[in-house]
């Protein structure tokens, strides 16, 4: 189950990838190596959730890539999805475990915090998600992280960490060094408008792994 965390985890955004885009916007990605894929979205109606999340897991399997729902362990639960990840203010681990069975990966935000992250293994998590490494246009006020932090958490750790925030080609190599066994990304992805442009971040970012 953990080995499916590694490499590219894209991740999308209802601003980024809004309806008509969501589908060739996340195969673009997919086509390009995303090996992991959380759809993210907080605006959508539950309907229009569902039926998205619906189209992304069988969209993921077609490209053997794992499918992630975001906050909603209910959500991935329905649609039978790979796993969920949830937030610090979000459902509890305990919860998302019930719902999906011993078999889902359900993976947590822990910031830039060590401690949340031993707590979220303790209590289960599959893997733990540190960051804000670099400046993020999704989440600018979530709380700085370090690289030395990341490594520490990769050393100390059994379950893989994901690093996310600002992540791109450029800067996701030290992550990578530092022992991210992913990389979570959103604008350097899905912040192009075309699905080839789309495609050829992902291989890049790819490539890196």
């Amino acid at each position: 189950m953990t080995s499916r965390i590694q490499g590219l985890y894209a991740i999308t955004d209802p601003a980024l990838t809004p309806d008509a885009l969501l589908l060739p916007a996340a195969e673009a990605a997919l086509h390009g190596g995303a090996r992991l894929l959380q759809y993210r979205d907080k605006t959508a109606t539950a309907v229009q959730r569902r039926r998205r999340a619906s189209q992304l897991r069988a969209l993921c399997h077609q490209y053997d890539a794992g499918f992630i729902v975001n906050d909603d362990p209910a959500l991935a639960a329905d649609v039978q999805a790979d796993g969920v990840h949830i937030g610090q203010s979000d459902a509890d681990i305990a919860l998302a475990r019930q719902l999906l069975g011993p078999d889902r990966i359900i993976g947590v935000t822990c910031h830039s915090d060590l401690a949340l992250a031993r707590k979220a293994i303790a209590a289960g998590a599959d893997y733990v998600a540190l960051g804000r490494f670099f400046a993020s246009r999704t989440k600018p006020l979530a709380p700085p992280a370090e690289v030395s932090t990341l490594q520490s958490a990769c050393q100390a750790f059994h379950v893989p960490v994901v690093a996310i925030g600002g992540v791109n080609a450029d800067n996701a190599p030290q992550l990578i060094e530092a022992g991210a066994a992913a990389v979570a990304v959103i604008h350097a992805l899905f912040g192009h408008s075309d699905p080839a442009e789309i495609e050829a971040a992902a291989r890049q970012l790819s490539a890196l792994f």
